[in-house]
Order: C-alpha cells, then structure tokens, then sequence
C-alpha cells in the first residue's frame, strides 16, 4: 500500500508548481498587456473582412448539443486506450482477468446505450430551418 502512496509524491509537487504557473501567467499578462480600448478592437472579425450587418447572430441549441455529444464521446473513448494498449501486450497484462473484460464490455454498452438515446432522439438528423 506504501508503494502506491509514493508514486503520489510527484502529483503533490505538481499541483501546487502548475499552480504557481498559470498564476504567474495570469499576472504577467494583466501587467504586460495593452489596456487602451480602441474602435478597431471592438469591431467583430470576420475573415479579415468588414462585418456586414449586425454583429450578434443567434446560434441555435442544435450545435450545442452536438458539441457536448462529441464532448462525451470524446473523453470516454480516452479510456479505452488503456485497455487497447493492455490487449497490444505493451503493457503486463498478468493481472488482467475476466472482471476487467466484462467492465470493458458494461462501460463500452454504456456508450452505446448513449449513442442510441442520442440517434433515437433525432439529435443526429439536420433540418435546416
């Protein structure tokens, strides 16, 4: 058990460090940064090009929603790489049973039962209003 503990020395001297990082960051851009606001600042940025009409569009729930599915699916599938590299054997897999197999298989059900909620729902189909 002491030597799971141990391997958490690095991670304590790296939070406070990172930290110390981005509030120095922070700091040094409120110092160092510009602060006169000026027309051309201010105006909307569009490819390089004058924006035409106003500068405030409404962009509809539709996008969001496909941004957090991609958001879901995209962080989940980052756990099964450890399970990928496990069965590739770069990794000692000796320890390894049946149980992470079927976790595997319930977190990977998961997913789907997710992914068929979402098509069921019609989250996947574009209807241009």
């Amino acid at each position: 058990m002491s030597e799971l503990f141990s391997n958490y020395g690095a991670v304590l001297v790296a939070i406070p460090v990172g930290a110390m990082l981005v509030l120095t960051a922070l700091l040094a851009t409120k110092l160092l940064a510009p602060q006169r606001r000026t027309a051309l600042k201010g105006q909307v940025y569009e490819c390089g090009m004058l924006p035409i009409g106003r500068n405030w569009a409404q962009v509809h729930v539709r996008y969001y929603t496909y941004a957090l599915l991609f958001l879901v699916f995209d962080v989940e599938v980052v756990f099964l790489f450890p399970w990928a590299v496990s069965f590739l054997g770069l990794v000692d897999t000796s320890d390894i049973g049946r149980t992470v197999l079927w976790q595997m298989v319930l977190f990977i059900g998961t997913l789907l039962v997710g992914l068929a909620y979402a098509w069921r729902k019609g989250v996947f189909d574009w209807k241009s209003n």
